[in-house]
């Protein structure tokens, strides 16, 4: 994608290389998609997102296809990039999930049922 955005070889391999190494996987950076877990893999959508520096990142079920531990390490990554400035909004059905973030907005049939007012990822409300 950083292609299309007109990104420089160069620019677009340092990010990517910092993208990687901020999801945790610098070691793997070389390894193909079949060489890596459900997490890991998990870890470069995350990457991928991060590239391109963008303002919210949508995560919609990042843990869905995931054991246990694999959800709780990619939990732990969305906490750490909010920790780091990053505006994440995840979209989940897993109440546990849900239940480690700062604000949940619960929709039913398109309007919301509740709203916990907590602080939005990010900072400000």
């Amino acid at each position: 994608p950083l292609i299309y955005a007109g990104v420089r070889t160069r620019e677009r391999r340092r990010r990517a290389k910092l993208a990687i190494e901020r999801v945790g996987l610098g070691d793997r950076m070389h390894h193909r998609p079949s060489e890596l877990s459900g997490g890991e893999r998990q870890r470069v959508a995350i990457a991928r997102a991060l590239v391109h520096r963008p303002a919210i990142v949508l995560a919609d079920e990042p843990t869905g296809n995931l054991d246990t531990a694999s959800s709780d390490s990619i939990m732990e990554l969305i906490h750490d990039l909010h920790g780091d400035g990053s505006t994440i909004m995840v979209i989940t059905h897993d109440r546990d999930v849900a239940a480690s973030l700062p604000r949940q907005v619960g929709l039913r049939d398109g309007k919301i049922e509740y709203d916990n007012g907590g602080a939005i990822l990010g900072g400000a409300r």
